[in-house]
């Protein structure tokens, strides 16, 4: 049964957003008419003009056309945006991203990965694991997968393997059959109270899956066990008898993605020689630790969404272990200003972890500015680190600090990725 079967013309408000597009791209497949608009022009907006969206940037009424029937959004867009107070004078049906995958999950097989770390490339493992064993999922995940160039893969079956977002509480649409919890830290204190606050959120989803499902995570993390309390479905500990699996994605954090991977397949009688030989071969996904390149001769490039401390020193420690005798430099966007705020000492802590450090201006998204709190805050708590303003002074600076014995990663979640694109492009 498709809940969204009679709707035949869907708008997106932020539509360039990574969950949202993956919802437009189905919707698109299944044959509907589906335009959006974004707040600025992005690779994901240009990905989806291509197959044959009508896009705009900037929010005004008029992007809604005559016969639209649905209107879905991002969590992010206030009631007072200008598409959003149209639709519901013009009375058309409104939904959030969340909302829709909450009615998609309960007509599938539904199988959550949550986590504060690893959502992404878990989701992604999983997918690469039940393609190659043929069952044909149906796939949201908060990235592109390396090899299709998507974020959603159409499949036939009957399982829906989503990234389960826990930010205001998002993932609590869902109704899964199977839930993964990769870790579990203090983040996101613009919405939730403290740890306790997410606990409880996680908790909730937790409770909700079946008794004859499954609860997939590290039950001995202290952070984690808290949330079991309750619980009716089968839990499985990922860590016990985990044993070294040969990947193609370097890091400790990603042995234990594919951990919890491999718990879900063998859970559920995924033969296991098919599970380890999928993730061996997997080979990543956009923006995580994804090799760009080189630039400057032989310097290579990375490029990754980490904007957590926790992230971040996963990240460095990864490329570390590829790259035991090379320099690294890393080139860091702090995501937002609370962020910056609650975790300004464990940032530092984890840039300084990297040999040489370059801050670019905080990625605020709407946030008021904070004027007392300035772009090159983090840069003056790291030895050594300096401050960058634009990809140009970025590019002068790489010009004299990196060299053969040097590898550059940029990371974050903000615009730090048009920079990659502009280094790239300058520098290769």
């Amino acid at each position: 049964m498709n809940p969204f079967k009679d709707y035949k013309h869907i708008h997106f408000i932020g539509i360039g957003g990574i969950g949202v597009s993956a919802i437009a791209r189905m919707f698109k497949g299944q044959g509907k008419e589906i335009t959006g608009s974004d707040m600025s022009q992005s690779e994901i907006i240009d990905d989806l003009v291509k197959e044959v969206m009508k896009i705009s940037v900037g929010h005004n009424r008029d992007n809604i056309e005559e016969g639209t029937d649905l209107v879905i959004h991002t969590i992010a867009i206030p009631e007072s945006n200008p598409e959003m107070a149209y639709a519901r004078e013009a009375g058309i049906k409104t939904m959030t991203y969340p909302e829709v995958l909450g009615e998609l999950s309960k007509t599938m097989y539904t199988i959550a990965v949550s986590g504060t770390h690893g959502k992404t490339t878990t989701t992604a493992m999983i997918a690469h694991i039940f393609e190659k064993a043929g069952l044909k999922p149906t796939v949201i995940v908060g990235s592109k997968l390396l090899g299709q160039n998507s974020n959603f893969v159409v499949g036939d079956g009957k399982y829906l393997v989503v990234e389960a977002c826990e930010y205001k509480r998002s993932f609590l649409n869902l109704y899964p059959k199977a839930l993964i919890i990769t870790n579990i830290e203090t983040d996101h204190l613009d919405y939730y109270k403290d740890l306790e606050d997410i606990q409880d959120a996680f908790r909730t989803i937790a409770k909700r899956v079946p008794q004859e499902g499954f609860v997939i995570c590290d039950s001995h993390d202290e952070k984690v066990a808290p949330v079991l309390e309750g619980v009716e479905a089968k839990v499985i500990d990922y860590r016990q008898g985990m044993e070294s699996l040969e990947l193609s994605v370097p890091g400790l954090h990603n042995q234990q993605n594919a951990q919890a991977a491999l718990a879900l397949a063998k859970a559920l009688d995924i033969e296991k020689t098919v599970a380890t030989e999928a993730l061996k071969d997997f080979k990543g996904t956009w923006r995580r630790l994804e090799y760009k390149g080189d630039i400057l001769g032989s310097v290579p490039l990375y490029d990754d969404y980490a904007h957590h401390p926790t992230a971040i020193k996963a990240g460095i420690a990864a490329l570390r272990e590829s790259y035991p005798h090379k320099k690294i430099i890393c080139v860091f966007e702090p995501h937002q200003q609370q962020r910056v705020k609650d975790f300004a000492k464990d940032f530092a802590l984890a840039l300084s972890r990297a040999d040489k450090v370059y801050v670019a201006p905080i990625y605020r998204a709407r946030e008021v500015r904070d004027e007392a709190l300035t772009d090159d805050m983090l840069a003056q708590m790291v030895d050594g680190a300096k401050a960058v303003a634009t990809p140009a002074e970025l590019e002068e600076e790489l010009k004299q600090s990196a060299d053969n014995e040097s590898i550059v990663v940029m990371m974050g979640a903000g615009h730090i990725h048009d920079w990659v694109v502009e280094i790239q492009r300058n520098l290769s």
